[in-house]
């Protein structure tokens, strides 16, 4: 019986996140039809409201400037992680028969298009989105193989789940994962990439 309530609840979630899409998405037609409409207003009001560089660094607080390097340095490890993740699926998903997760549909670099940010800001942009895409890359990477070979729940409530976890098993019900686990690893081969 509470399986049947989660399932409702889940269902309801995925049907808010749908509308929520459909939503961000007829935003985002309007705002390209107004780019059409409105081209060259819009690219002068861009080209009045990107800041200069001198200005931008000149105001930008000198704590800011001396963190730049410990941010920027986390990109390596971000790089390797990438990799040795990206081989990991190359590898291990086609042998488990579980769809590749497509690394296009979570890294999106499209900010640097932006005519109001200057140099710095896009640059900042396009490290922002390649690292908190790869993160949702790496954890989608991670729930298919969780789906795979781990899909129990845990019995300490999780401040943030992924994608996958409202399809696995209750914490303590041996009877579902052992009868069950199957069709949620079939489920990952039927997933399109």
């Amino acid at each position: 019986m509470e399986h049947h309530k989660i399932d409702e609840l889940v269902a309801k979630i995925k049907a808010l996140e749908t509308e929520l899409e459909e939503e961000l998405h007829q935003e985002y037609e309007r705002f390209t039809c107004e780019i059409t409409k409105k081209r060259e207003e819009l690219l002068e009001s861009y080209r009045h409201d990107r800041q200069g560089l001198i200005r931008y660094l000149a105001t930008t607080p000198i704590l800011h400037l001396l963190s730049a390097p410990v941010i920027w340095s986390v990109l390596i490890p971000a790089l390797v992680l990438d990799g040795f993740v990206t081989i990991y699926q190359w590898i291990c998903f086609p042998i488990y028969k579980i769809a590749k997760v497509k690394r296009s549909d979570y890294i999106i670099i499209d900010r640097h298009r932006l005519g109001y940010l200057n140099p710095i800001e896009k640059l900042n942009c396009l490290y922002c989105s390649y690292f908190n895409g790869l993160m949702g890359y790496i954890s989608e990477i991670a729930a298919r193989t969780e789906q795979y070979w781990c899909p129990i729940r845990h019995a300490t409530r999780m401040k943030s789940i992924h994608s996958r976890y409202q399809k696995f098993f209750e914490y303590g019900d041996s009877g579902r994962f052992r009868n069950e686990s199957e069709k949620l690893r079939d489920a990952l081969a039927e997933e399109k990439e």
